[in-house]
């Protein structure tokens, strides 16, 4: 008796630690951003996604014609477009909260000071060749900060995903953004995994398995609702990404 019963509660231990595993992990969706005194992609939301304990923070580059990589969602600040603006100009700036636009190296600085994990998505640009260099530059840059180990690369464009899977270390995951490929054409290419939208998911559930029979990953974004929060936890993806990152870290706890 005493035997089943060591059994029966190794048996209980094993599958506590294998539904701890299968959690998802927490992505701040441009940063933890939707707070007082934050704004979307600034330092402070960076800053702020880290104090709360998120996964990861992910947050958008896009490169000015003189080369200066800014973090920055949309393809133009206050009326400003970046992919046609030398950098002097974009850096005027502000956002939201009051802060400057960052470039990518500030941004770089001051996540070598915390924890979380870094989520770039390079932007799609009108120039192959601007996006191919911007490949390059925010590879180069992630070195030079010390940041290799902590960063994963999420994209639209093919051109540039097909740059980052040659170029990046073996430590850096890349993910594909663009709901067009399915899990087999992913792996095929050699990608980390998926990064599909709420939307695209609820389409295709059957991705989900199919990724991880695969060997791929799954996150998916933007999941700000408490019912698409439990669709992706009740399916076992491996990544939420959200703007609600305490609302999402309290359910995970329940």
């Amino acid at each position: 008796m005493k035997t089943k019963l060591f059994f029966s509660g190794l048996f209980l231990v094993g599958c506590a630690v294998l539904t701890q595993a299968a959690a998802p992990k927490v992505i701040a969706h441009r940063g933890y951003w939707n707070t007082p005194g934050s704004a979307q992609n600034s330092i402070r939301s960076l800053v702020k996604a880290d104090s709360v304990g998120c996964y990861a923070s992910e947050f958008d580059v896009w490169m000015t014609p003189d080369s200066v990589l800014i973090v920055n969602h949309d393809p133009t600040i206050n009326g400003v477009e970046i992919q046609r603006t030398p950098s002097s100009e974009v850096l005027k700036q502000k956002l939201a909260n009051g802060e400057y636009v960052p470039t990518l190296e500030q941004y770089f600085q001051a996540a070598q000071k915390l924890k979380t994990r870094l989520v770039l998505e390079l932007k799609t640009h009108d120039s192959r060749k601007q996006e191919a260099a911007a490949v390059k530059k925010t590879l180069k840059l992630a070195k030079k900060y010390g940041l290799e180990d902590r960063l994963d690369y999420i994209v639209f464009s093919k051109d540039a995903f097909k740059g980052y899977v040659k170029a990046a270390p073996k430590i850096n995951k890349v993910y594909f953004l663009n709901g067009d490929y399915v899990p087999a054409q992913v792996k095929y290419a050699k990608g980390a995994g998926i990064d599909y939208s709420i939307k695209v998911m609820k389409k295709h559930p059957e991705w989900i398995d199919e990724c991880h029979k695969l060997g791929l990953e799954v996150n998916v974004w933007t999941v700000n609702e408490p019912e698409d929060m439990q669709w992706c936890i009740d399916r076992g993806v491996d990544y939420i990404t959200t703007n609600e990152p305490e609302l999402l870290q309290k359910m995970l706890k329940k």
